[in-house]
């Protein structure tokens, strides 16, 4: 027999969850930015439209269920979009 759930219990793992995410981000946003350097450097422009097609493909088609590629796409098409908006940031 398995136990209740237990909502609080629960909601404390999704915080846990959700504090690695953000220090994954964190790591993340660090390449970015070294990406940025690097492209600035030579003069390579921050928006790589193949780039960023083959990495949403890539991901959507590593979905794994519960995920579903839609959700995998929209989620990385965001991330992608603020990373990119970082990167400029940081280059300028």
């Amino acid at each position: 027999m398995t136990a209740p759930l237990d909502l609080e219990e629960l909601r404390r793992k999704i915080d846990a969850v959700d504090k690695e995410i953000l220090k994954q981000l964190r790591e993340r946003v660090g390449l970015v930015m070294l990406v940025g350097e690097y492209k600035r450097e030579r003069n390579i422009p921050v928006y790589d439209p193949k780039r960023e097609r083959d990495l949403l493909e890539r991901l959507s088609n590593a979905a794994e269920h519960p995920l579903d590629r839609e959700f995998v796409h929209n989620v990385f098409e965001r991330l992608v979009d603020e990373s990119r908006r970082i990167e400029q940031h940081h280059i300028d």
